[in-house]
């Protein structure tokens, strides 16, 4: 019987996180090459990538740079085929909002948000499933999901059914896959001060929805380490499907 030590080491593993230069995705990051893996890390703007990869480094880690566009076919093709070493682990966390109501949403804008989110995360995913089963990984595959995909509330329309497709597609790979040896779960997170939400989180409605948090507070990007590890270690090998929460308790209170 492994100990639990064991159980949630990552020495030997190579882990892809999309979005991984800043927020959630750069705390990811950080945590999976604390862990021991080797973290190559995806997206598309070049230097916030360089500094998360130097942070890793700098603690006596390994750190890699892709550059991805998750929406974009070739671009997904040609960063797996730049990849250094086939991937154990995927973290598919690249993704943006677009804070408009419905009424005065564009066409455009619901594109690029379906895009980033669900196409994109099926685009990667894909990717490496083949890449894993080509190289016989039984390896994890976790979507970063949302509390907003079970939920909603105003002027976040698009995203949260983005990211509700997300979680039903998370159930739908790991039907498919579980006979490849290929686990895939979601994380859905709350709120957590990052760019993405600042500008929300810093507005009056901002401060009401903390409120409705059972904690009374934001979550810290480093508190998603737990389940993190839990979903990309052996300590989850039983787990394909799920959904973990770790919101605070936000979606108890808009439910």
């Amino acid at each position: 019987m492994k100990t639990p030590a064991e159980l949630f080491a990552l020495q030997g593993r190579h882990a892809l996180v999309t979005g991984g230069g800043t927020g959630l995705g750069k705390a990811f990051a950080l945590q999976l090459a604390a862990a021991g893996a080797d973290v190559s890390l995806a997206g598309r703007r070049t230097a916030p990538l360089e500094e998360t990869a130097a942070l890793i480094r700098e603690g006596g880690g390994s750190a890699h740079c892709i550059s991805l566009d998750v929406s974009d076919a070739v671009s997904v093709a040609a960063a797996f085929a730049a990849l250094h070493a086939p991937v154990d682990i995927l973290i598919n966390n690249a993704g943006f909002a677009a804070d408009t109501m419905l009424l005065d949403l564009e066409e455009d804008d619901w594109d690029r948000v379906f895009d980033a989110n669900l196409k994109g995360s099926w685009l990667v995913a894909r990717a490496a499933a083949r890449m894993m089963i080509a190289a016989g990984i039984r390896g994890s595959v976790i979507n970063i999901a949302s509390v907003l995909g079970s939920a909603v509330q105003k002027g976040t329309a698009p995203y949260a059914a983005a990211k509700a497709g997300l979680i039903h597609l998370t159930r739908a790979m790991a039907l498919e896959w579980a006979r490849n040896g290929i686990r895939v779960n979601a994380i859905a997170p709350g709120y957590y001060y990052t760019d993405m939400a600042a500008e929300y989180l810093d507005s009056d409605s901002g401060r009401a929805m903390v409120k409705r948090i059972l904690q009374r507070r934001l979550g810290a990007p480093e508190e998603l380490g737990g389940a993190i590890l839990l979903l990309a270690s052996d300590a989850s090998a039983y787990m394909t499907g799920s959904v973990v929460t770790v919101d605070g308790g936000l979606s108890l209170a808009i439910v």
